[in-house]
């Protein structure tokens, strides 16, 4: 039977239950992390907790557990299950809202065997849509891995039914934001260009990697706002989660990215993304 971690204990999953008032269910105010266990490690843990100790701390969502709490509790979730190579999800709300004002955290993990992306989008590269709805900067979940998420299924449900891997989206202002589930790179003449986290985009855990890869081997990078021409003029496009890697993207709706073919700086990544996963 499947183990959840939840709220200090491994239980059955069927067993498992939060407060119908709980502030996620019912407002959508909420946390999670989605990562990545290879070999029974999880891959840039302290990254992960530190990027959701800083959400919950801007958002007002109380995090009672350590990260030596959580680390232990991930390790033993593992075990209970198990799996070594796993897709593990955190989340965290703030709990029912008691009469005196003051929260009662929940905290879910979960854990699942790992099941990659198809192998022919790493080899053949993937088709993109731009979706039609708009990430506003003055919203105060922005940059945030919220559980308020309902947007970003519906276009990337969208990007499906097109026949597409993911959905890109732009501001209010027509900046460049990212995908539905990860973050967007371009390549142009050598260097590497995606949007800054004051775009605001969010600070992907696969985004800092692929940046700390690219200092390690001499790769230039700008982080800047960029437009649809940026993107239309790109020599190479890739996109970035912990679950996807590095997943070359070969057309942008009707436009074939350069030769239609997964570019050279863009499968030198994915093999450097392999290798930062062996040292984990």
């Amino acid at each position: 039977m499947e183990q959840v971690f939840l709220n200090g204990e491994i239980i059955e999953a069927q067993t498992a239950h939060i407060p119908v008032t709980d502030s996620s269910f019912l407002y959508g105010i909420g946390l999670f992390e989605t990562m990545r266990a290879v070999g029974g490690r999880v891959f840039r843990l302290a990254d992960h907790l530190a990027r959701l100790n800083a959400s919950a701390k801007a958002l007002a969502i109380r995090n009672r557990y350590s990260e030596t709490d959580i680390t232990v509790a991930i390790d033993a979730l593992l075990e209970a299950n198990t799996l070594t190579d796993a897709r593990l999800r955190l989340s965290l709300s703030n709990g029912p809202i008691q009469s005196d004002g003051a929260p009662s955290s929940n905290l879910l993990i979960t854990a699942a065997s790992y099941t990659p992306y198809p192998k022919e989008y790493y080899g053949k590269g993937v088709r993109v849509i731009l979706t039609d709805y708009r990430q506003n900067p003055k919203d105060p979940f922005a940059g945030h891995k919220t559980t308020c998420y309902g947007p970003r299924l519906m276009a990337l449900r969208d990007a499906h039914e097109k026949l597409a891997a993911e959905a890109l989206w732009f501001t209010t202002e027509n900046a460049l934001a990212e995908g539905c589930l990860s973050t967007v790179f371009l390549v142009r003449q050598g260097t590497l260009y995606t949007p800054p986290l004051s775009t605001p985009v969010l600070n992907g855990i696969a985004r800092k990697t692929v940046l700390d890869i690219a200092a390690k081997e001499n790769l230039p990078v700008a982080e800047q706002l960029l437009q649809i021409d940026d993107v239309l003029k790109a020599e190479e496009v890739f996109l970035t989660n912990v679950i996807m890697q590095v997943l070359p993207v070969v057309a942008v709706e009707a436009h074939t990215v350069a030769e239609g073919k997964p570019g050279p700086l863009t499968c030198r990544l994915m093999a450097c993304y392999e290798q930062e996963l062996k040292s984990v």
